[in-house]
């Protein structure tokens, strides 16, 4: 099958976009928990309610243990029906390869891995009372483990191919999950003890020291100079004794260990491949309000060291290159600046793992619309109810304007994504309103007026066109925001709303149709297009001022007035 046909990452001058059978592709992807796939009857009856959430991507593991299960003897028997049944849903799969890590430790690996750590050794790590402790998790720096792993991850993606290679049901494979080492800063075993001792190797000292000005800040932070980056030295005495000495160490033989795999498995089917990574947590997350399970920690060890945070982001993309992009999982870190970093490159952005709730269901809008992910999808949406998920409203609204959205994705300048959160939550401060610049016009993004108590707020606006009399038309999608527009142009003495219509859209042939005509009071007498929430607090106010949000979508159509008439 010619490359093009098969799922793959388009480059833009702008993003990044998954092209499914020949056209963009935007998940709106559910990632279920941990084994859901390990069970066809247990997946017979989540196939519909994904469907009814408005789902259109399933994300599920396919675990080592699962199908090799003695050495060299696979059985692919459940995946086989998992795709069969996704398929007759028109359902499409993410599938997630828990090889020798899921979450920093070997829990998914054949009993045969787990039952010979002389083959397979053990990462050993140091307590906090100095002693040495032996891990379930097994080490990277053995080349037996990555060579079984490869093969296996080989002989599933050719299976892949063989049942799948046509239908593209399957459109991308994560490898391994969140790997590193938990509970100190690098693995302490006598074999990695002697590879750190040993010199770094070369292609390391000298991607650093070239790719200098490129790096990532929060990398360049822990290193002291470029010009102190000299071959021939092992790692403390290049880079210092430090556990971020430690987590560089990690994460090169980590991205290494990944790259043979992925490359393994991109030998015989050329799927979009990434690798998923568990954050480290600064000032700005909320973690100190849950317990560490969840929480993880500030440094090294705490979250899993040598894992593809911003500090090594750079050594991962470069000693992994068969990996399409590096993604995070984001529950608990400030939502746009992970968003930013793994931009980082002007690598696409997909979000495999995040909240499932309404908190995480706003943030979409802004992946998509400010960062132009590929998606963000809830963790276990599975074991929730249709009615009980607030991806479900999120999720269909967003399918209705998916293809202007992918459109828009790839132009500069014509699409913008934001989210309000509750205004006494902690992050709601935390970032001012979002202005942006469209067709010549400054677009600044409030909380929708009310009368009462502002609320939450999420949605796009994107840039339909712009006439030879200047007035530009945009399209606003979602509740709870208002927009004020300001002209760029010189000599602009006053900006206007010429009109201001609710929408709806035909899903079939894609033509709006005007549900009404907004003005007055839904526009604050001409000075905002408010998009309202669905429910809006009227504060007790006498006057009934404030509409609730009908369609969630509308068009504006803007206009600047010359000082010289």
């Amino acid at each position: 099958m010619p490359l093009n046909d098969l799922p793959h990452i388009a480059r833009t001058a702008t993003a990044g976009q998954l092209i499914v059978n020949g056209r963009p592709f935007l998940v709106r992807g559910a990632e279920l928990q941990n084994s859901s796939f390990s069970s066809v009857q247990h997946m017979a009856g989540l196939w519909q309610k994904m469907v009814d959430m408005s789902v259109n991507t399933v994300l599920g593991s396919v675990s080592w243990e699962m199908v090799e299960p003695r050495e060299g003897h696979f059985d692919f028997s459940v995946i086989d029906q998992v795709i069969r049944d996704a398929r007759s849903y028109n359902l499409k799969l993410i599938l997630l390869w828990f090889g020798t890590w899921k979450n920093g430790i070997s829990t998914y690996v054949p009993r045969w891995v787990k039952m010979s750590p002389k083959r397979f050794p053990r990462v050993v790590v140091q307590t906090r009372d100095g002693r040495a402790e032996v891990t379930e998790t097994i080490s990277c720096v053995h080349g037996a483990t990555v060579d079984a792993d490869a093969a296996a991850f080989r002989s599933f993606v050719r299976h892949l191919n063989e049942v799948d290679g046509e239908q593209n049901t399957v459109v991308m494979v994560q490898v391994q999950n969140e790997v590193g080492v938990l509970g100190d800063s690098r693995d302490r075993s006598d074999a990695a003890n002697e590879v750190y001792q040993s010199n770094v190797p070369s292609d390391l000292v000298r991607f650093l020291r070239e790719d200098w000005h490129t790096l990532h800040p929060d990398l360049k932070s822990k290193l002291e100079d470029r010009h102190t980056l000299v071959e021939g030295y092992n790692w403390p005495q290049t880079f210092g004794q430090s556990i971020y000495t430690d987590e560089m160490f990690m994460a090169y033989h980590y991205a290494r260990y990944v790259e043979k795999v992925a490359q393994a498995g991109q030998s015989e089917h050329s799927l979009p491949m990434f690798a998923n990574f568990w954050l480290n947590y600064g000032e700005d997350s909320m973690a100190k309000a849950y317990p560490t399970l969840a929480g993880g920690g500030d440094l090294p060890g705490d979250y899993p060291a040598g894992g593809a945070v911003s500090s090594v982001l750079d050594i991962w993309m470069k000693f992994a290159p068969s990996l399409s992009f590096i993604s995070p999982d984001t529950y608990l870190n400030d939502y746009h600046r992970v968003c930013s970093t793994y931009r980082h490159r002007k690598q696409p952005l997909f979000i495999p793992e995040q909240r499932r709730d309404e908190y995480g269901a706003r943030r979409i809008w802004a992946a998509v619309g400010e960062y132009r992910a590929i998606g963000s999808c809830p963790f276990a949406l599975d074991t929730l109810e249709v009615d009980d998920c607030a991806y479900t409203k999120h999720y269909a609204l967003m399918a209705s304007v998916e293809d202007l959205v992918m459109a828009a994705q790839r132009e500069t300048n014509s699409i913008a994504g934001f989210f309000f959160d509750e205004p006494d939550h902690k992050e709601a401060s935390s970032h001012p309103d979002p202005v942006f610049e469209m067709a010549g016009y400054e677009l600044t993004v409030e909380r929708a007026f009310t009368t009462g108590a502002q609320g939450a707020g999420y949605g796009l606006i994107i840039h339909r066109e712009t006439n030879s009399d200047g007035t530009a038309k945009f399209l606003l999608v979602g509740a709870g925001f208002q927009v004020k527009f300001r002209s760029l142009a010189t000599g602009t003495c006053f900006t206007g709303i010429l009109d201001f219509e609710e929408k709806t859209r035909d899903q079939e042939t894609g033509e709006f149709a005007t549900h009404r005509r907004l003005n007055g009071d839904e526009t604050r007498s001409g000075h905002q297009a408010i998009m309202p929430n669905e429910d809006p607090d009227d504060g007790g106010f006498p006057i009934n001022i404030c509409i609730p949000a009908v369609t969630k979508m509308a068009e504006c159509i803007v206009y600047g007035l010359s000082a010289e008439g």
